[in-house]
């Protein structure tokens, strides 16, 4: 009792499994919807991928190239 330091530890602040997703996301081709932070929406399939951005692939419209860290979060539809 009391003791100062000892019990819950900060989570993470990434699991480094992120890559393994959007590798998935990109073989299955799995269309996403990405909601931005000024919130628009493009949907699309994501066919490439790096530590920065992503390549949303939109059918009819040109490719879009999405930094990360303009993404509020995806999800598939």
């Amino acid at each position: 009792m009391g003791s100062k330091g000892v019990g819950k530890k900060k989570a993470p602040e990434s699991t480094q499994r992120e890559a393994e997703y959007l590798r998935d996301l990109v073989e299955r081709k799995q269309s996403v919807r990405l909601r931005l932070n000024d919130n628009l929406e493009h949907t699309g399939t994501i066919e490439y991928f790096d530590g920065s951005f992503v390549r949303l692939t939109r059918p009819g419209q040109p490719n879009l190239f999405v930094f990360k860290h303009d993404i509020k979060y995806m999800i598939e539809v």
